[in-house]
């Protein structure tokens, strides 16, 4: 079953639009917010760093999901944590196991490093509490955050622990790659293709349109680049975060320096006491790596134990030592050379043409690294010197970034609707999106590619279908086409499923209940209660139809037979036989009641007694102008009140005038007879006069009982001596019923005219059983005066 389904998905990116650095993407559909990803900007410090955080309101946020540890993926997230009003809210922090124990060592290192200054963000202890509130994840795991809101990581490469996450926000699919590697490394396996097909895919584009070259080649470049160096007798610098792409170069170097023993005398060294911290954490994850380290380790070879890479002395002004000593190589963070080891020995050694400097990463715009990949003559200190530049600057691209080659192929082979792009330059990201819009349009394929800005939000609209999946009994026997499916639709979590009414409690968990429906209506009826003149239990139904209670378990109909009394005898008589079929049965309470019937008794949805005279005029009146046009009221004046009160016969009585083209008929509002000179103008009026007064009077007003039903109650009974006239006016009718017990009436009480007067009266009877048996027979038996019993014998 599908129902249409056409909702918004609103992208904002606070960080890495049309940039490289401070990655942090927000998703908001159906309500539910999620963030990808908290970095910040290496290019800035302090505040500055920071994702624009203030265009949010955190405490909405759901989930926050952090692809790897990198500072510019994941270092905002103590910050965001701590300092903004995420905590008010109900949001949860994802990220998997790695990336959880390599996060806690760069975090330290990142306060140690901004601690010295004056625009740190944090202290270590607000690093601490956000710590705690980590949860950590397994790839392939199927996570759910809240209801309708599901995400599953999947392996991306790049480093240790990253991954990208396949988003499940109320049945739409959005996949967030972060930064990942299609091609496996020395220790890495390569980014996996999800199985299920997004909806959205949120990629990176760090490398645009450029190309990497081959593993082999590059390695190959590598390690010759770093051999002549040393011939020459200069120092290797090796600009490298201390996590990720480094473990793969010191793999790189310590198979060379194994297999050409010239060269063990060289010494290689790691400058990064996080990175001795974090070696544990990368044996310990062994089997997140690739086949080829698997096997290794399972031979107790661990690749890790390097056996020609050894870490720099511990004494303070090692840089300097080192730069005096021999010819060595020098892996040193930071990667962007922005501060630390690889800032100081690039200042110690750019002085000397024999020294080397390999830039085996990518670099971000702003950083010392992109500066001096343009190989300038001079280059400014930390301290504001200047000094010569003659060190040999050389890029080879160890990044664990997709090319376009193998970005352009994901991009197809998950074959997304949208395409978003981030993580790039605005050039680069430009191009790739270029090539991008030209390979679809080759394939004829109507896929749409977004290059959104910081802050600039994006709202891409989906006319999806919900699927309602049927189970239990109904899911017994696969339906063939033009088959029609019933049951209950049952909604969890914007997934819907059909099933059996029965199936309910077994597979949703759900049970049913009772729901008791009770209902007032305000009647506009009189029923009257007593005892006819033979003691028999009465009651009158609308002045016109006498219910009796004859015998046990059997109740007599009795009414004078007339195409409106016969109508209310039909409803009446329906009423009575359908009590024990309804669900709603009358049943007799286990002890009496007293009710009473005294003129005090009022109920507060009763009825206006006495309805007016005018609103019954102004009725007719409109009745008559809808068909005649208008219509003249003509009232007498004060004298002619006065004659009429004296029995004087007067033209001017209260009356309506009609006039249609020169006829004109006269309506005497007091008897309701027309008169009019022109015959056919006369019928007419009458004809509509009648519809108006019927259809303006209510069914209480139209019957109206003649004769009273002798009750057992004082309040009730009526003294024969006062008993009143039968002829009731339109007043009486809506006020009360006045009883007669006059010597010409029958004991049901009502008037019976005598032949030749007023015609023959035909009075009905009729019986019913109530005994309320299943299974009943009718049988019908008419008598000699004209009227019949219905009995309903078991």
């Amino acid at each position: 079953m599908k129902m249409a389904d056409s909702p918004t998905l609103s992208i904002t990116l606070l960080g890495a639009g049309q940039e490289v650095g401070r990655s942090c993407c927000v998703l908001q559909y159906r309500g539910r917010t999620i963030v990808c990803d908290t970095g910040v900007h290496p290019a800035y410090t302090g505040l500055a760093s920071l994702p624009f955080i203030d265009e949010l309101d955190w405490s909405t946020v759901d989930a926050i999901l952090i692809t790897h540890f990198h500072l510019d993926h994941a270092a905002a997230l103590t910050y965001i944590t701590e300092k903004t009003n995420f905590k008010d809210g109900k949001g949860k922090v994802y990220m998997t196991h790695p990336t959880k124990a390599v996060h806690k060592f760069m975090m330290q290192d990142y306060v140690r490093m901004s601690s010295s200054s004056s625009d740190a963000l944090f202290s270590p202890l607000d690093m601490q509490m956000s710590l705690a509130s980590i949860i950590p994840v397994s790839a392939h795991q199927l996570i759910t955050v809240c209801p309708g809101v599901t995400f599953t990581p999947y392996h991306a490469g790049h480093v240790l622990g990253a991954c990208m996450f396949l988003i499940d926000i109320a049945g739409l699919k959005i996949l967030y790659t972060g930064d990942y590697s299609r091609e496996e490394d020395r220790h890495l396996v390569k980014a996996e293709l999800p199985p299920i097909r997004p909806d959205v895919l949120i990629v990176e584009s760090t490398y645009g349109v450029q190309s990497h070259e081959g593993r082999e080649e590059k390695e190959a470049r590598f390690t010759s680049l770093v051999h002549s160096i040393i011939r020459r007798g200069g120092h290797v610098l090796l600009p490298t975060f201390a996590l990720g792409r480094a473990q793969e170069l010191l793999l790189i170097l310590d198979e060379y320096w194994k297999r050409h023993p010239d060269l063990h005398s060289v010494p290689i060294y790691y400058a990064s006491s996080l990175a001795r911290k974090c070696m544990a954490v990368y044996q310990t994850y062994i089997h997140t790596m690739n086949s080829n380290i698997r096997t290794r380790f399972a031979k107790r070879d661990n690749p890790f134990v390097f056996k020609h890479i050894s870490n720099v002395p511990q004494a303070r002004g090692w840089e300097k030592k080192i730069a005096e000593g021999p010819p060595c190589v020098v892996l040193a963070s930071p990667g962007f050379m922005q501060v630390g080891p690889s800032r100081e020995l690039f200042e110690l050694w750019a002085p000397d043409s024999r020294n080397g400097l390999i830039i085996t990463g990518y670099s971000v715009e702003g950083t010392p690294a992109r500066d001096v990949m343009s190989e300038p003559e001079e280059f400014t200190t930390l301290k504001g010197n200047t000094i010569p530049r003659k060190i040999s600057v050389d890029y080879i691209s160890f990044s664990a970034h997709v090319d376009y080659s193998q970005n352009s192929e994901f991009i197809e082979q998950v074959k997304a609707q949208h395409v978003v792009l981030v993580h790039g330059e605005q050039t680069a990201m430009g191009r790739l999106r270029a090539a991008m819009t030209s390979r679809f349009k080759e394939k004829d394929e109507d896929v749409k590619i977004h290059t959104p800005r910081n802050l600039e939000t994006l709202e891409l609209s989906f006319r999806g279908e919900r699927v309602a999946k049927a189970i239990g009994t109904l899911a017994d026997k696969p339906p063939q086409a033009n088959d029609i499916l019933s049951g209950l639709l049952v909604a969890k979590d914007y997934s819907y499923t059909l099933l059996d009414p029965r199936d309910l409690k077994d597979f949703t968990g759900l049970s049913t209940c009772t729901v008791t429906q009770r209902q007032k209506i305000v009647l506009g009826v009189r029923v009257e209660e007593g005892v006819d003149a033979d003691g028999v239990a009465t009651m009158r139904v609308m002045g016109v139809i006498d219910v009796k209670h004859t015998q046990e378990h059997e109740l007599t109909l009795e009414w004078e037979s007339s195409a409106s009394n016969d109508m209310i005898a039909d409803s009446t008589l329906a009423l009575i036989t359908g009590i024990d079929k309804s669900p709603a049965s009358v049943k007799l309470t286990s002890h009496q009641h007293s009710h009473s019937h005294s003129k005090s008794h009022s109920h507060p949805h009763a009825d206006h007694e006495d309805p007016s005279s005018v609103t019954r005029i102004q009725r007719i009146a409109m009745f008559l102008e809808a068909h005649f046009g208008e219509v003249e009221l003509h009232m007498p004046d004060e004298e002619e009140l006065q004659d009429l009160e004296h029995g004087e016969e007067h033209d001017h009585e209260p009356s309506l005038l009609v006039r249609l083209d020169e006829a004109d008929a006269r309506i005497n509002l007091l008897s309701l007879t027309v008169k009019s000179s022109n015959e056919a103008l006369r019928k007419r009026v009458e004809a509509v006069l009648d519809m108006a007064v019927t259809t303006v009077s209510s069914l209480s007003e139209a019957f109206v009982a003649v004769a009273g039903v002798v009750s057992e109650d004082p309040a009730m009974r009526k003294d024969k001596d006062a008993s009143t006239s039968p002829v009731v006016d339109a007043d009486e009718s809506a006020s009360g019923v006045k009883l007669s017990d006059d010597n010409d009436s029958d004991v049901a009480g009502k008037k019976r005219s005598p032949e030749g007067e007023n015609g023959p009266t035909s009075t009905n009877e009729e019986k019913v059983n109530i005994s309320g048996e299943a299974n009943a027979k009718d049988d019908v038996e008419e008598s000699d005066d004209s009227d019949f019993e219905l009995q309903v014998h078991d």
